[in-house]
């Protein structure tokens, strides 16, 4: 005896998803009209659509001419983090990094990074390598920049009432172990991010886009702390 036919509806009651769906495409496709004018303008991307992770200022724009406009108008702030243990929140911070229009990302330890986080953003961030903490201080000091760091210290103060300065850069340890002693004794200020439930800490990567938007609030929307 043969079963009898599934129905369309599963046994929830709810319609039977369609086996082939549509999936929403990403970006545009080929330029339509006239092609426009100007050496920004990637060919190859008006004739065959451009699906890249970009705001719509971009589309269809070569990559260098992104990065040069960026370059342009980027903010005061660096951000670094240590990657001592392969940090997978690296890409993460990169991701936000771009968003929030960093100066540059610094990696302290270990080169290599799992990339997967950042989305491609990181073809349009400038990321710095320091195989050592004495290496990055040496560069932060030379540049002129407040070394900030982001934890859990007793000497730390309030993210929320610190004046941050427009020329820093915000240092994050790995997840788990924190900022290294070297970084806390190097920072002219350690910060921490008021919190107000049952756990210790909150993510990395998290506590680095709070960070970088409290940078952003000072310094672009010039709303005072505290």
């Amino acid at each position: 005896m043969t079963e009898p036919e599934i129905p369309s509806e599963t046994l929830s009651g709810t319609p039977a998803e369609p086996e082939a769906e549509a999936k929403a495409e990403v970006g545009v496709g080929p330029w339509e009209g006239e092609l426009p004018e100007g050496a920004h303008w990637d060919p190859d991307l008006l004739a065959d659509g451009d699906r890249r992770n970009v705001v719509d200022k971009y589309r269809y724009w070569k990559h260098e001419s992104i990065v040069a406009d960026l370059d342009s108008r980027r903010h005061n702030f660096h951000i670094a983090i240590e990657n001592w243990q392969h940090d997978m929140n690296i890409g993460t911070v990169v991701r936000s990094a771009n968003a929030f229009l960093a100066k540059e990302v610094h990696i302290i330890g270990r080169r290599r990074w799992n990339r997967r986080g950042a989305m491609v953003t990181d073809r349009y961030q400038h990321i710095r390598h320091h195989p050592t903490v004495a290496d990055f201080v040496a560069w932060a000091q030379g540049e002129g920049l407040a070394i900030i760091g982001i934890d859990i210290f007793p000497d730390s103060v309030p993210l929320e009432t610190y004046e941050l300065p427009r020329d820093c850069v915000l240092v994050f340890g790995q997840e788990g172990p924190g900022l290294s002693p070297e970084v806390h004794e190097a920072a002219v200020d350690t910060l921490s991010i008021e919190q107000f439930g049952s756990t210790r800490s909150i993510n990395a990567a998290s506590a680095a886009a709070i960070a970088m938007h409290a940078w952003i609030r000072r310094h672009v929307f010039n709303q005072l702390p505290g």
